[in-house]
């Protein structure tokens, strides 16, 4: 009676084990990305211009709002004194882009204008943040 016991706990643990395994490579393989860019159905897309040379060339895809700042929190980490912890929002819209100014320090400029309100932008737009030049282009 005993090895018939523990021949079903064997079975059972073995049954578990492998349904765990299952559920962990299921999981795993939707986290797998396939090296390409991804692509937002308007096509834009963030590119740093100028900035510190460690990012300068970096795009960051618009698939949603894009927080922009110096915190490791942001979703486009700038090093640089000039940017606040939290500096500007940048969101998709229909036909382009809304930049806000989030209470940063220095402010920010939209194609050469001070953003006190939240301003639309175009593909080719130029966002100015201290020093460092970020400009929406499709992607």
């Amino acid at each position: 009676m005993a090895d018939v016991v523990l021949l079903f706990g064997r079975l059972l643990f073995l049954a578990l084990l492998y349904l765990f395994l299952f559920a962990a490579v299921r999981t795993g393989i939707g986290l797998v990305t396939t090296g390409r860019a991804r692509t937002t159905p308007g096509g834009l897309a963030l590119a740093v211009v100028q900035g510190p040379r460690e990012i300068r060339g970096v795009r960051v895809p618009l698939d949603g709002p894009v927080l922009i700042g110096r915190s490791p929190d942001a979703d486009l980490v700038i090093a640089d004194e000039f940017v606040s912890a939290i500096h500007a929002r940048v969101t998709p819209d229909s036909d382009g882009v809304v930049v806000e100014d989030l209470g940063s320090t220095n402010g920010t400029l939209l194609d050469g204008q001070p953003v006190t309100r939240p301003l639309r932008g175009s593909v080719g737009s130029r966002i100015v943040l201290g020093r460092n030049e970020i400009e929406v282009v499709r992607s």
